[in-house]
């Protein structure tokens, strides 16, 4: 009897594939007959061990039986392992889009790609195959049953490679999201934040990216951007802490936008209030993230005091603040700037001179506005002393 072999090209052919390979296979399936030319020569090249001969070999496949057919599918996926094996991703990539030309819908080949574009720090090419990994997911999915199978078969076979894909799902996942962490530029990083969110709505990284898309427009200073991201996350998620504390801030001093700056910062405080602590975190560390959270929207909570011009209340909150904040220079320089400001405006200048003295302490934005404001201070000092 005639036997006949279904591999993938990338799966099965090397015994271990450029990237872990999960699950089962999405994608073209090439029909090897056992015994064949082309069975030999793919038995021979998981053979060779020695790189040069395995890259001859290969050569030697690709143009001869290799390139009939179907079978450039494996010779393909043959050059995408050696190349990523060699650590020469470009070439990989390019014998991997060769592969998507002829199986766009090979999952294992988005993979690789997504990993070969990540090792060069491709993030926009790492962004297009983590687009192009959903869009194969996304075909498979509402696939036609084929002639001749039952529907119920045809939706278990679906259920069951999709769940053995599960593993290569989060591996590409992965990928895409620290691609967007990677980005050096504040304005980029935001980007692409975004758009993982937007490509991956489902994945468990979504509310980490949505989250981290506003702080990295806010450092950029795209506050447009910033808002629009915020605002778009606080409507999926009304009691989003990070969304909660960064508006606070944004609108703090903001005229027209009290109300709203006040509104966050009570409601950030009422949901660390109702938290519980997540399960793995230990107790020390949940202790200061709640305690530096509460602190963030008390010193929110107390500029706006300051803008009310209910300056007493604003020392209570900023004071409350302080020690919650220690642990970060930056929040704690400004919150420190606020409580001097306030205690200005209550004529408490020996305290202000505290307050900004410990904003001045560390080094933070607020430093140099906090040594400006101490000058001030003693200007008008020094000159009382030397009237006679």
């Amino acid at each position: 009897m005639r036997q006949t072999r279904l591999l993938s090209g990338v799966l099965f052919l090397l015994g271990c594939s450029a990237c872990p390979a999960f699950g089962q296979q999405i994608g073209k399936f090439v029909p090897i007959q056992a015994g064949s030319e082309v069975d030999h020569a793919l038995t021979e090249i998981n053979a060779a061990t020695d790189p040069a001969q395995k890259l001859a070999l290969i050569d030697k496949f690709a143009a001869g039986p290799g390139s009939e057919g179907d079978n450039p599918i494996l010779a393909d996926g043959l050059y995408v392992d050696y190349y990523i094996a060699q650590k020469n991703y470009d070439k990989a990539l390019e014998y991997g889009d060769k592969l998507f030309a002829l199986d766009p819908d090979n999952f294992q080949n988005a993979m690789n790609m997504i990993r070969a574009a990540a090792e060069k720090g491709y993030s926009e090419r790492v962004f297009g195959y983590g687009e192009k990994a959903q869009g194969i997911l996304k075909r498979y999915k509402d696939s036609p049953v084929p002639a001749g199978t039952q529907p119920q078969v045809w939706d278990d076979q679906k259920t069951k490679t999709l769940e053995s894909n599960k593993d290569g799902i989060a591996y590409i996942q992965q990928l895409v999201y620290n691609a967007a962490l990677r980005a050096k530029e504040a304005g980029k990083r935001a980007g692409l934040l975004t758009r993982f969110a937007q490509i991956f709505p489902d994945s468990p990284y979504a509310n980490q990216a949505l989250g981290g898309g506003p702080t990295s427009y806010q450092q950029a200073q795209n506050a447009p951007k910033m808002l629009e991201v915020a605002n778009g996350l606080l409507a999926k998620d009304p009691n989003n802490l990070g969304m909660l504390l960064l508006l606070s801030d944004y609108y703090c001093d903001k005229p027209d936008q009290f109300g709203k700056a006040e509104t966050y910062a009570k409601k950030a405080i009422s949901a660390l209030d109702a938290a519980s602590k997540p399960e793995g975190v230990a107790d020390e560390q949940w202790a200061q993230q709640e305690g530096l959270q509460k602190g963030l929207a008390l010193s929110s909570l107390g500029q706006v005091n300051i803008e009310k011009k209910d300056n007493a209340q604003a020392v209570e909150n900023l004071k409350a603040a302080a020690p919650l904040l220690k642990l970060d220079d930056g929040s704690y320089a400004q919150n420190q700037y606020r409580l001097g400001f306030a205690l200005l405006n209550l004529k408490r200048t020996a305290e202000a001179k505290e307050a900004l003295t410990q904003a001045a302490s560390v080094n933070s934005p607020f430093r140099a506005k906090a040594q400006e404001k101490l000058k001030a201070i003693e200007g008008p000092a020094a000159a009382r002393k030397k009237v006679p």
